[in-house]
């Protein structure tokens, strides 16, 4: 009598600990007789249950492998929103630069600024790219590298110019070609985001990365969905809650509310990253539809000299008067092109206003023309918002403000994630610890003849 007392005292603890419901089943009925409305629907709780716990694993898994460099990514990214922001205030010497008053003269032309910028560097230092000032209290940046005798490896420095004087305000070194880290912020950041400061072959590690935590992403709505419709509770934080249950909560509220901003940088940051591989699957779905990568080519003629950046300004400005210039960049190579950014177009988009426009080196022919109005593909579509997505700057400052606190969100996830992880193992560990306790008990209180 005493082991039926014993196991009727327990049978709710050992119930919660071995995790026994004793339900009914089709299988525990009478031959013939059918599962009523009320078993039916609890049994597909219960296979939607199983079918998320296996979801959970997943989900644990890929968070615990990869959550380290979710945060990294959210991180640098949440950075680089305001990079520029940011470069001006660090570098506040070279970059910021005093407007003159009204009637005086504006800006020198850039023939001029551009010769006083190649003047500072060594002959052989070649021009890379040209940043306008963003605004009237801006410097113009010059981008050079000086190749060096080892293949393809070079010295990156980059060049300050007063707009209105023609000054050079200094230069910068931002990366030796036998140092294996930037020594400017803003760079660092970039190539810390963009390829873990790992070269080519961490582009590639990011873009696969990228892949992955998509997935992850996807999991996890899948395991936050609420099986029975209890929305309040996976909408919001309970209050007054336990330390376990708020780590619980805030872990699945970040997600939920993160889901579609992670989703669309995540999904871009692929794009970015492994170009070739995005861009075979979009024109599969969508022909005709091209990507960042594919850019016309200068017909190169023998003898022929190239015209200069100013020309090449002054062809794309007499076609497209409108809008402010944003960036140039030079030919690369004999085939190479020059292209320039235009932004703050009127009338040309509400959410993203650039015009990118590609000139042949040579005979100054404009060779590519891409805005929202040369849009002829809906795969084109898609793939010209990947960067103002990922960037934020699709919705002015409020796109921003969304991609930088969705980038800090990362962390959090990943430490919250861990906690969890790390409870839930401290819990099963006492669980284990008292299951075997009251498995002694139960053998110690059995009757023999039984």
């Amino acid at each position: 009598m005493l082991f039926f007392v014993r196991c009727y005292s327990n049978a709710q603890e050992l119930d919660l600990i071995y995790g026994e419901n004793m339900k009914r089943f089709a299988i525990d009925l009478p031959h013939g007789e059918a599962l009523n409305g009320a078993d039916a629907g609890q049994q597909r709780l219960l296979s939607l249950k199983k079918r998320r716990k296996l979801w959970l694993s997943v989900h644990l898994w890929l968070g615990l492998l990869l959550g380290f460099f979710l945060a990294v990514f959210g991180i640098t990214g949440s950075i680089l929103v305001f990079y520029e922001e940011i470069d001006n205030v660090v570098n506040a010497d070279l970059r910021i630069v005093q407007a003159p008053a009204q009637g005086e003269p504006a800006y020198r032309s850039l023939d001029e600024i551009q010769a006083v910028a190649v003047a500072a560097m060594p002959p052989q230092a070649k021009l890379n790219f040209v940043d306008y000032p963003a605004d009237a209290k801006t410097s113009y940046k010059f981008g050079f590298v000086i190749p060096i005798a080892v293949a393809d490896e070079k010295d990156e420095w980059q060049v300050f110019v007063n707009p209105y004087t023609a000054q050079v305000l200094g230069k910068h070194l931002i990366k030796k070609a036998e140092d294996i880290l930037p020594s400017a912020l803003i760079p660092f950041v970039f190539r810390l985001h963009f390829a873990l400061l790992s070269g080519e072959t961490g582009v590639i590690i990011v873009g696969i990365i990228g892949v992955v935590l998509l997935f992850s992403v996807f999991t996890g709505l899948i395991v936050w969905w609420p099986l029975t419709g209890n929305w309040r509770r996976v909408l919001s934080l309970k209050a007054k809650a336990s330390v376990e249950r708020f780590n619980h909560d805030l872990h699945q509220t970040s997600g939920f509310y993160t889901f579609p901003i992670l989703l669309a940088v995540l999904l871009s940051g692929v794009y970015m990253n492994l170009p070739d591989q995005f861009m075979a699957l979009v024109k599969q779905l969508s022909p005709g539809t091209q990507g960042f990568m594919d850019n016309p080519h200068s017909l190169a003629a023998a003898g022929k000299k190239p015209i200069d950046l100013t020309q090449a300004l002054s062809i794309v400005q007499s076609h497209y008067p409108e809008g402010r210039v944003d960036w140039l960049s030079l030919p690369d190579g004999e085939t190479g092109i020059y292209r320039i950014s235009i932004s703050d177009v009127p009338r040309l988009s509400r959410f993203w206003s650039e015009r990118q426009v590609s000139v042949d080196q040579y005979n100054g022919t404009i060779l590519k023309v891409q805005d929202p109005s040369t849009r002829s593909t809906a795969g084109q579509t898609f793939v010209e918002w990947q960067w103002p997505l990922h960037s934020g700057k699709a919705f002015g400052w409020t796109g921003r403000i969304l991609v930088f606190l969705s980038g800090l969100a990362c962390p959090v996830l990943f430490i919250t994630g861990l906690i969890r992880w790390l409870q839930k193992r401290r819990a099963k560990s006492k669980t284990s610890g008292k299951a075997e306790s009251l498995k002694g008990a139960f053998t110690f209180n059995k009757p023999n003849n039984l």
